[in-house]
């Protein structure tokens, strides 16, 4: 079972400005919970133990977050308050599980998952974005995909697939195609099961756009090597709270499925 998660947290979140011009959009609330929060409570009902935070110095909030005993222990002496209560015995809960890196140059998802390679302990670990609201338990080593319009697929990592039934064979990975060099409009739902040995292939790989490192140009590597990724089409409602209209539609939905 996979014991392990990062969560890449570094970026900037210019596509929900001007909100997260002061607060962290991972810490945006969703139906009172932060968009953090539902991403971890996810990982947690599929069985995750531990959690690396990737963060930057301009987004230590999100670990003040988790870590501000002192206020909490200050209310509470003053006033016994139930709901405050159990909220802190929730954060004293994730701060047993999570370690925080830092990135603090904007090199890509690839470079954010080479700086946690020292608290890697096993075969396989998930990688996942907070932008993605997913409620899905997933098992085995695998890729999350699905259709998007083919307009589209220039925003994605779209995959080259060799079957199409629940589980298929990925062929290839391409980063952000253009509609005429795209495989196909299956595109990468920010959900990963990924093998110890990208990190290997990570620091052999070259910048590509924007100068960083992409996690796509490692997994072409390693099926070229013959590693074996396979891909799940997803099946649940994805929704995208990476940008200021995904972050409101996702809210009132939520709050009218009460998840």
């Amino acid at each position: 079972m996979i014991k392990q998660a990062i969560i890449p947290l570094a970026g900037l979140g210019t596509r929900l400005l001007p909100l997260s011009s002061v607060i962290p959009k991972e810490l945006l609330p969703i139906n009172g919970k932060t968009n953090l929060e539902h991403i971890l409570d996810e990982c947690i009902d599929a069985g995750i133990k531990k959690f690396i935070l990737v963060i930057s110095k301009k987004k230590e909030n999100i670990k003040k977050y988790f870590f501000n005993d002192h206020l909490y222990k200050s209310i509470l002496a003053k006033k016994q308050n139930k709901r405050i209560g159990v909220v802190f015995k929730k954060l004293k809960k994730y701060q047993k599980m999570i370690k925080f890196v830092y990135q603090n140059e904007p090199k890509g998802t690839g470079d954010a998952i080479l700086k946690c390679k020292r608290l890697i302990k096993e075969s396989h670990f998930l990688m996942l974005f907070p932008d993605d609201l997913i409620y899905k338990k997933t098992k085995g080593s695998i890729i999350s995909t699905k259709t998007v319009k083919k307009n589209v697929v220039s925003r994605y990592g779209i995959l080259s697939l060799e079957k199409k039934n629940n589980y298929f064979t990925i062929k290839d990975v391409v980063e952000k195609p253009s509609l005429k060099n795209s495989p196909s409009n299956y595109a990468i739902v920010g959900r990963y099961i990924l093998p110890k040995t990208i990190m290997s292939e990570l620091k052999n790989v070259n910048p590509g756009q924007g100068g960083e490192l992409h996690i796509t140009d490692a997994i072409k590597k390693l099926i070229k090597n013959g590693e074996k990724f396979y891909a799940n089409k997803f099946k649940g409602e994805y929704l995208d709270c990476g940008t200021l209209d995904g972050y409101i539609i996702s809210g009132t939905k939520i709050v009218r499925g009460k998840k």
